[in-house]
């Protein structure tokens, strides 16, 4: 079939010129195929390989280190008072506090468990809290950790809910709320 293919094309058997394009053909037929395997392979390893980033501003980090040991909590470690935590005044505008705040950040710091036999209420200055939220485990003694206000003599921060109320201890009334400081 070659040879018939041969005469079709080529009128002249034998002649020098067209063994020489023959040859030539088959050369270039060769030639090509070895550069598209090579391409071929040389874009197969580019796609293996990670591109490399350099960034000149970046110190090079010399490779994995091992991990440290991290000592975990060693359980509830009370901070450090800030200096006049406890500096109460006993003169005070009582003006200056009456006010109803909505807190400027919330604090998750646990649940809240209402005084047993009390249903959810919307505290307001001037209203008198009932002596059963009064008990210790109401009362805020790092009222600083939540951004609130020294209390005056006589007065103590308390929670209900997610808010923090500044109350008289001797008989309940509220003179300050701060809306939302537990969220």
């Amino acid at each position: 079939m070659r040879a018939r293919m041969r005469q079709f094309f080529y009128a002249e058997e034998g002649n020098p010129t067209i063994l020489h394009l023959e040859s030539s053909m088959r050369n270039s037929l060769k030639f090509l195929s070895i550069l598209a395997l090579t391409v071929g392979f040389a874009g197969a390893v580019a796609v293996a390989q990670p591109p490399e980033h350099r960034d000149e501003h970046r110190e090079e980090h010399p490779g994995p280190r091992a991990p440290e040991a991290h000592p975990g909590p060693q359980g509830y470690q009370r901070l450090h008072e800030p200096e006049g935590w406890n500096n109460r005044p006993h003169d005070f505008d009582r003006g200056a506090y009456q006010h109803n705040f909505q807190a400027a950040r919330s604090y998750h710091i646990g649940p809240y468990h209402r005084p047993a036999g009390w249903r959810d209420h919307h505290w307001v200055f001037g209203e008198v809290l009932p002596r059963a939220y009064w008990a210790p485990e109401y009362l805020i003694a790092d009222y600083w950790l939540f951004a609130l206000e020294v209390p005056p003599g006589g007065y103590e921060w308390v929670r209900d809910g997610a808010d923090a109320m500044l109350i008289n201890t001797g008989d309940g009334t509220i003179l300050q709320v701060e809306y939302g400081v537990f969220g």
